[in-house]
């Protein structure tokens, strides 16, 4: 199963080898960015330019959450290995970390001096790399907040 999303503010996924649709989502009023599956497989999380974040329950096949709270498009968005957090990136040149559980963010990650692109969690750890227009990488362990 591969999962696609695009300038028509849909999510997709595909059954290979076949090249099928299984299953679309709509519910996001700008493109997306990104979209990631849970680890456990049975969610998945979305980006988009209408600033929000959300994810969706695959057995339900709809939107269960809506995360708000980035100021500008949200460029990427990832899973955290234990399936409990999800990381985004925004063109307001911050990111957050969001726990799923509680259903707020948790962490806000600053110091990006332009829209940070894309960011992803180190596996099993609580490091978190991210990319920015303003030609930086940086490391975040994010129980701190701080850069490594």
């Amino acid at each position: 199963i591969v999962l696609t999303g695009g300038d028509d503010r849909l999510w997709k996924t595909w059954g290979f080898p076949d090249g099928n649709i299984l299953l679309t989502g709509e519910g996001h009023t700008d493109w997306l960015s990104g979209c990631c599956f849970r680890p456990s497989g049975t969610q998945l999380v979305t980006s988009s330019g209408d600033t929000t974040v959300r994810i969706w329950d695959l057995s339900r096949r709809g939107c269960i959450l809506t995360l708000r709270g980035h100021s500008r498009a949200v460029r990427a968005c990832f899973w955290h290995s234990c399936g409990d957090f999800v990381a985004s990136a925004s063109m307001d040149g911050t990111s957050k970390i969001w726990d799923v559980n509680s259903e707020r963010c948790r962490y806000t990650l600053r110091g990006h001096k332009e829209s940070v692109n894309s960011i992803e969690f180190l596996p099993f750890s609580s490091t978190a790399l991210t990319c920015s227009a303003d030609k930086t990488l940086s490391l975040w362990d994010v129980r701190t907040v701080s850069r490594l």
